[in-house]
């Protein structure tokens, strides 16, 4: 049930609001080059009402590319055979760039770190890393997996990642919860040999293996920010860290566990500063016997807030499962009342885009007519840089034809983090005191210098504020006019 007297809800000026668009489920295969644009045309002109911010684009899902790549093959998930260009040939991921950033949204590109071959993958391209050194993968359940204790695969997926980073325009670049292979019952990891020849300074292969990874995602995070300091390092790891039972500090949950079964020591990340925002995927209901999604996002907002936090939000079950307080509607109400209770919590990444658009159970419309109705910046990192651009010179409203427009100038600007790339624009009436951490007067983020006014009658009085954003949505000092409309 569609509850909009809700209205009160307040707006969070800085808040991530992602969406995962996934190549892995074939929605792309079979299409056409305009089919696939028209597709991703339409889901992001939808988000954009939704109020997403961000868009979080897989493009790597195994060791294969969805982009043109000296490194790895093109992508079956792309044009349905491993190593064949698009046709009409086309750059997906240059391209939504373009789209994203047109739209206000970051574009951050989605990659798979270790997995090599997906069980329905059934011929390799003779350039794929499966096929040139066999000798660095191990198979499992029907996957071939880089195999982690092997520093080269370290080093090539860091170059691949400084190839994405260099040659494009990316805002961050993205990895899920794939590690190690998720365990299946009975079936060992084939890496005992490996472990016994390259693991004498650990007691157990659980270390050892927790140990490689640790290794990979410090390179990685460093192999990105020295290629580029402002693209931002995310990891979406599995929604359980470890569980009570094996942890004093365990969340009170009996599930799979990041730590122990997929080797991937996700806390540790976060304190070392390895990464610039994690994004657990509590993709269970409130109220869940094994791994209840209330327990959960408490435990992240407590242990895992030293970078960013945002939460990884499955649509389909939220719409799904009756609020235990008012069963008569679903969660994502009681979901967002959690939210507001922990500061901690700084964004959401909707899984999926498609499952956004296609708007179960209401969802996206509460998102853009209720708890996303209004623009957001993204969440400060000033662990990555301490500084900001100046603010907009110039601002000055001018008739032009029938419309009225503010514009303004750029700022001058002589490092990376001293360049706007974006303004921010605020509205206050006449009366109301100039206070920009409010964000209900947060009218817009644009990347023009310039601002289309809703010139009326030439008699109500409002002050126009503009601000500066870097790369970071680090934001200047403002600049302010007062015009009537």
């Amino acid at each position: 049930m569609l509850m909009l007297s809700l209205t009160a809800t307040a707006q969070q000026k800085r808040e991530f609001r992602g969406a995962w668009i996934q190549c892995v489920n074939g929605q792309f295969q079979g299409l056409t080059t305009q089919k696939m644009q028209e597709t991703l045309i339409y889901q992001l002109d939808e988000l954009k009402k939704d109020g997403v911010n961000a868009i979080i684009f897989q493009v790597r899902p195994e060791c294969d590319a969805l982009y043109p790549s000296n490194l790895e093959p093109w992508s079956r998930f792309l044009t349905g055979q491993q190593g064949r260009a698009p046709q009409p040939y086309w750059d997906p991921l240059q391209w939504m760039i373009d789209q994203c950033h047109a739209r206000g949204m970051e574009l951050h590109a989605w990659i798979n770190p270790y997995r090599a071959k997906t069980k329905g993958t059934t011929s390799l391209s003779v350039n794929h890393v499966v096929v040139k050194h066999p000798e660095r993968c191990f198979e499992y359940d029907g996957l071939t997996i880089l195999n982690p204790g092997i520093a080269e695969n370290c080093d090539y997926i860091c170059e691949v990642a400084r190839d994405i980073v260099t040659r494009y325009d990316v805002d961050g670049i993205h990895m899920d919860d794939y590690f190690y292979p998720y365990p299946v019952a009975g079936v060992p990891i084939p890496d005992e040999a490996l472990y016994r020849q390259l693991g004498g300074n650990f007691s157990t292969i659980g270390d050892w293996r927790r140990n490689n990874v640790n290794v990979f995602i410090r390179q990685f995070y460093e192999t990105v920010h020295q290629a580029k300091p402002w693209v931002k390092v995310g990891i979406s790891p599995f929604g359980i860290y470890r569980n009570k039972r094996s942890s004093d500090i365990g969340s009170d949950t009996n599930g799979l566990q990041n730590y122990d079964d997929l080797y991937a020591d996700v806390l540790l990340w976060v304190n070392n500063g390895w990464l610039d925002y994690c994004v657990p995927q509590i993709y269970w209901e409130i109220g869940n016997k094994a791994a209840d999604y209330d327990t959960l996002i408490r435990w992240w907002a407590q242990y895992a807030s030293g970078r960013p936090l945002y939460i990884g939000e499955d649509i389909e079950r939220t719409v799904k499962a009756a609020d235990p307080q008012q069963p008569q509607q679903h969660q994502q109400q009681a979901k967002h009342r959690l939210y507001e209770q922990l500061p901690a919590v700084k964004g959401t990444v909707l899984w999926y885009a498609k499952a956004a658009v296609d708007n179960p159970g209401n969802y996206a419309t509460m998102l853009r007519q209720l708890y996303w109705r209004m623009p957001a910046l993204q969440p400060e990192m000033k662990f990555i840089s301490k500084n900001a651009p100046s603010k907009p010179r110039k601002l000055k409203p001018v008739r032009v034809g029938s419309d009225y427009v503010l514009f303004w100038t750029a700022p001058k600007a002589k490092k990376w983090d001293e360049e706007a790339t974006e303004y921010a624009v605020y509205r206050f009436n006449k009366g109301e005191k100039v206070n920009i951490d409010d964000a209900s007067h947060l009218i817009a983020i644009t990347r023009d210098t310039f601002l289309q006014l809703p010139y009326a009658t030439g008699k109500q009085h409002y002050t126009y504020v503009v601000t500066s954003l870097n790369r970071l949505h680090s934001e200047s000092k403002i600049a302010k006019k007062k015009v009537k409309l």
